[in-house]
């Protein structure tokens, strides 16, 4: 009878503690001006208001609940930002209080404990990283460096399409574009391409596969007394596979550039000729001493996964989107093909000086990143501190999630922000590098991505060349009413389906 009433005892004392602890914490939050938020469930949150394309959802939400929106993802609060304005404050008015990235067990298990560029957290290694990737890696000269190689792969392209287009028969465009961008990725990363033996073309599975897992929900993060079911479910037994395949990909690369190094100072009194590719830099890199921090073996492999993986699928992503969007508009796709023919006369080839002038197509690939941006939901953010937002108080550890996808589609900023109009870029200043806030597809700020330049010089230049060349229409079937514009799921948003064209070589 003692032990019962003992234990009775101690549930009403638990009891009471939670209810203490339920009331205090009731009280600071009714203390404090939080962001509105929906309504939510025990346990989850608001995950089941996710869907399967959560940048559309969460719009949904924040047209209901305002642009600056509180939800709950599991044990972890979430601010939602849906606004020009409300990305200026968090990017820009104080970028310092949110430049960090939120903890995440498949980032560390993934990106060698988050010591690449993207997710790394705030700190001096952080910034020693990307001021190395900005002055070294991702400078002018050096995406100038790599012209040649866009040319020639650009060239194969062009060749390929040419093939096909002598039977009539639709192109898939979508696998046209990875396999390019793949090859672009692995020249200026690794020195050569990988797409044509057997290990490359499991190096861009294991990538797919990849960029899945780091868009993948893990229990562990979000609510931590569930981790075992990742598992139960498997997320645990396929991190550790893809990380193990890609890990020794990379070491293999960065040993046969060791290697090669090797060779080339035996032979320097003969005068080979080398030029440098991303590991070549981060290898001289690493044996130097005047940048502060130290990057060991993991560090690079890390750096050229978020270089490769960036580079092959958002740049594929954005070519896509944009044939796409001219497939289904042909007067725009006469447009910009009228410029971009005038501007070249009978030059076979086109130069920068060439893009420079192409107006239109500048304007279609902005207006592609304000409909389509490869990554709808930017890489989230979290607090450093408390903070104020709007007039709402934040807290620290706050995750930040950046809906660039609803921004780029606000009526409070674009007329008629639906349609697909270039034009509206002709005669305005605003540019996607992070500066005009109503447009950023790359975010903004400290943890703004660092690689436009590259990204921007494949797009211009792979488009002109498809409008330059050909002339395009939709398969027999197809119209630009019913032409499938469903998204994908992952982090990267494609099409559902392959994009299907028929080529037709323009004779000049």
């Amino acid at each position: 009878m003692l032990l019962k009433d003992l234990l009775f005892a101690l549930l009403v004392l638990i009891l009471l503690l939670f209810l203490v602890k339920w009331l205090i914490f009731n009280a600071s939050v009714r203390k404090k001006n939080l962001p509105p938020s929906p309504a939510r469930l025990p346990v989850l949150g608001n995950f089941h208001q996710l869907g399967l394309l959560p940048h559309q959802s969460l719009r949904a939400m924040a047209q209901k609940h305002g642009p600056v929106m509180l939800v709950h993802f599991g044990s972890v609060p979430t601010i939602v930002l849906s606004s020009a304005d409300a990305a200026r404050e968090v990017m820009k008015i104080q970028d310092i209080a949110f430049c960090d990235r939120p903890e995440s067990s498949i980032g560390r298990r993934l990106l060698y404990d988050m010591k690449d560029i993207s997710v790394a957290p705030y700190g001096e290694y952080w910034r020693q990283l990307k001021s190395i990737f900005v002055l070294q890696i991702a400078s002018n000269k050096r995406v100038q460096s790599f012209r040649n190689l866009r040319e020639e792969e650009t060239g194969l392209m062009m060749s390929k399409i040419k093939d096909m287009s002598s039977s009539s028969l639709p192109v898939d465009l979508s696998e046209l574009f990875l396999t390019l961008t793949n090859d672009v990725s692995c020249r200026s990363a690794f020195g050569r391409k990988y797409s044509e033996e057997g290990n490359g073309r499991e190096f861009k599975r294991l990538l797919r596969e990849f960029l899945e897992l780091l868009g993948a929900l893990s229990f562990r993060d979000f609510i931590p007394w569930l981790g075992w079911v990742d598992r139960i479910s498997g997320l645990d037994a396929r991190l550790d596979r893809v990380f193990r395949r890609l890990d020794d990909f990379l070491q293999d690369v960065v040993q046969e550039h060791i290697s090669d190094q090797e060779i080339q100072l035996g032979e320097s009194n003969l005068h080979v000729e080398h030029k440098e590719d991303f590991v070549d830099i981060l290898l001289r890199i690493q044996k130097e001493t005047t940048h502060g921090i130290s990057i060991d073996d993991d560090s690079v492999k890390a750096v050229l996964l978020d270089i490769y993986s960036a580079g092959t699928d958002t740049t594929a992503t954005a070519l896509e989107w944009a044939m796409t969007e001219l497939l289904r508009h042909p007067v725009v796709m006469n447009n910009v093909q009228k410029e971009v023919r005038e501007i070249l006369g009978s030059k076979p080839d086109i130069k920068d000086d060439d893009l420079e002038k192409m107006k239109y197509l500048k304007a279609v690939i902005k207006e592609t990143l304000r409909l389509h941006p490869p990554v709808p939901l930017l890489v989230p953010r979290a607090a450093r501190e408390d903070v104020k937002v709007n007039g709402y108080d934040i807290a620290a550890g706050t995750m930040v999630i950046t809906n660039a996808w609803a921004i780029g589609r606000d009526p409070e900023t674009w007329d008629e922000p639906e349609e697909f109009l270039p034009e509206r870029f002709l005669n305005s200043s605003i540019d996607f590098k992070g500066h005009d806030f109503q447009l950023i597809p790359f975010g903004a700020g400290r943890r703004g991505c660092p690689g436009i330049a590259f990204a921007m010089a494949t797009n211009e230049f792979v488009l002109a060349n498809l409008l330059h060349k050909f002339d395009w229409k939709l398969p027999n079937g197809t119209t630009e009413e019913n032409l499938d514009m469903c998204e994908s799921t992952g982090v990267t948003i494609h099409r559902k389906v392959p994009l299907l064209a028929v080529a037709d070589p323009r004779i000049v």
